[in-house]
C-alpha cells in the first residue's frame, strides 16, 4: 500500500529585517550621540580632587601647568610673559572665553596661582582650576 505525502514547501526561518535595521540604527545613533570625540592635548597631568565638580561647555582656553611647573597653551610651553601676550591675544580675538588652569596636582600651590594672576591680568572674565571629581 502506497501512501502518498503531500510535499509541503520549505520556508525556513525568516527574521523582520526592516525592524532588526531600526534597532541597529538607533543603536548606532545613541553610540555616536554618547561618545566623546574631544582629546585633550598631549600634556600628561594629573589633576587634583573635588567633591563637587562640573563640566565645562562653552568655549574655553586650556593652559596647562605640569609638575616641572612649565605652562602651555595649545601643546606648546610658553614663559609667563609669553603666556600674557597669547592669552591677552586670544581673549581679545574672542571675546569672554572661560580660561581654564588644568595644573597637575604635584606642582607647587604659587606657580599655578602666578598663572591665575597672569591671566587675569590679561583680561579673563572667567577663570576656573580644572578638578577630577572625587570619591
Amino acid at each position: 500500500m502506497l501512501v502518498h505525502r503531500t510535499r509541503r514547501p520549505r520556508y525556513g526561518v525568516q527574521f523582520p529585517l526592516a525592524s532588526l535595521i531600526d534597532i541597529v540604527f538607533l543603536l548606532l545613533v545613541y553610540f555616536l550621540l554618547t561618545t566623546n570625540f574631544m582629546v585633550d592635548e598631549g600634556i600628561d597631568i594629573k589633576l587634583p580632587q573635588a567633591q563637587a565638580a562640573r563640566p565645562q561647555t562653552d568655549q574655553e582656553i586650556t593652559v596647562y601647568v605640569d609638575a616641572q611647573g612649565r605652562s602651555f597653551i595649545e601643546n606648546r610651553e610658553v614663559a609667563l610673559d609669553q603666556l600674557f601676550k597669547r592669552l591677552k591675544e586670544m581673549i581679545r580675538d574672542s571675546g569672554d572665553r572661560l580660561v581654564v588652569i588644568r595644573a597637575d596636582r604635584s606642582v607647587i600651590l604659587n606657580k599655578a596661582v602666578q598663572v591665575m594672576d597672569v591671566a587675569k591680568a590679561a583680561g579673563a572674565g572667567r577663570l576656573v582650576l580644572a578638578t577630577e571629581k572625587g570619591l
